[in-house]
């Protein structure tokens, strides 16, 4: 085991104005043990890129997410994220998770598909209608995770432009300060409890509903957590999906041949849509250190108690030694393990629920316009947790 003190490299690697993976993370690959880098803010950390080792970070209980509120965590804006259920271990993480599992299981799911699926076909025939050039992201990406995670917690679209400004705030890693951060995070916070005392005096047939009651009668949570948890499922429930649908119709444009095959063999959605998961490496850069609990061995390193390590899933996910040929895009994969959706307990709750999306969304779009181009120039997310177009104008 080796434990190295050398000057920590700049991170992250990737560019924000595409979705190439940087060649700095093969080369850390084939390094032996883990890397050292120091994001803008916080401490230096361990950086983990192959897939092995990102499993046993993800996995192991001997790593905390919750130990980061009490270092300074390495992060990417100045303000610090008290990131909710995501900052939490169990037993604390494993009570508040149970609450909104339920909403998330595949079963119940799949009850959306036929609702999803009707939406798609609507907002196709207004871009239809519309004719081309058309913004995928404004009138197709964006309207349907926000159309289903709106009604799932009770929340009236109309509010869409006020909190996807919030989201942005949320996910972003640009020139905020501490107190812009706090702030924005407080009017969300604040619009979030309004929509709660809403639903405490009109109970609905929704999840806010279900949490509401979880707190005043089971007494299962406390005010905060019921906000913070809501406002949790709202922000990571439209913006990664939202973000993906694009991201996943650039890269098979990239690749016509396996665009062509998609068309070709529609049954291929739920592989393809897995393999674009773990091919196309969403993040600017690894978040949500864990600290080490204990001194543990990673990939040859000695990661000391106390210190924090970072696991960059978009490198994980092309690691040769677990998938073969993972520099390539093969949409009938099978035995796809990916991580794209993470691993362990902070596994991706609304994992189900992005697939379904991402399947209906890719295979719509896909199969109504088979001349499907980008048509005039991306404006490109930038300065934001995940990469991906902001504005995108699309042609058929």
């Amino acid at each position: 085991m080796t434990a190295t003190d050398h000057t920590p490299l700049a991170y992250p690697f990737n560019s924000s104005r595409d979705l190439a993976l940087s060649d700095a993370y093969e080369q850390a690959r084939e390094a032996p043990g883990l890397l050292r880098v120091q994001l803008p803010y916080g401490e230096p950390a361990w950086l983990a890129t192959r897939y092995a080792d990102a499993r046993l970070v993800l996995g192991d209980q001997r790593f905390s997410r919750a130990l980061g509120l009490e270092h300074d965590e390495p992060r990417s804006s100045e303000g610090r994220r008290d990131s909710g259920i995501l900052s939490m271990d169990p037993p604390d993480h494993t009570r508040l998770r149970s609450l909104v599992a339920k909403a998330f299981t595949v079963r119940q799911v799949e009850k959306l598909r036929p609702r999803i699926r009707e939406l798609t076909s609507t907002l196709l025939d207004r871009m239809e209608a519309a004719g081309p050039p058309v913004d995928l992201v404004d009138s197709y990406a964006l309207p349907i995770p926000v159309a289903v995670i709106c009604r799932l917690l009770g929340v009236p679209e109309e509010d869409r432009p006020r909190f996807r400004a919030w989201s942005d705030a949320a996910l972003s890693t640009s020139s905020l300060t501490a107190e812009e951060f706090d702030r924005n995070r407080e009017e969300l916070r604040a619009y979030m409890a309004q929509l709660i005392t809403i639903h405490r005096r009109q109970p609905q047939d929704d999840l806010m509903t279900a949490l509401i009651e979880a707190r005043d009668h089971g007494d299962r949570l406390s005010e905060l957590e019921l906000v913070d948890l809501c406002v949790g499922v709202l922000v990571a429930g439209h913006e990664t999906t939202a973000t993906q649908i694009p991201n996943f119709v650039l890269t098979l444009l990239d690749h016509p041949q396996t665009l062509s095959r998609l068309r070709d063999e529609p049954t291929l959605i739920t592989s393809a849509v897995e393999e674009l998961l773990r091919f196309v490496p969403l993040g600017s850069g690894a978040g949500q250190p864990r600290y080490a609990k204990e001194d543990i061995e990673v990939g040859g390193t000695l990661v000391r108690a106390g210190e924090p390590v970072l696991v960059a899933i978009g490198a994980a996910n092309r690691d040769a030694l677990r998938f073969t040929e993972g520099g390539t895009l093969d949409i009938s994969r099978s035995g796809n393990a990916h991580l794209g959706f993470g691993h362990g307990v902070h596994h991706c709750l609304g994992a189900p629920l992005a697939r379904l999306e991402l399947q209906e969304a890719i295979g719509a779009l896909v199969a109504r316009f088979p001349r499907l181009h980008v048509a005039g120039d991306i404006t490109w997310k930038t300065e934001m947790l995940v990469r991906g177009p902001r504005v995108m104008p699309v042609g058929w």
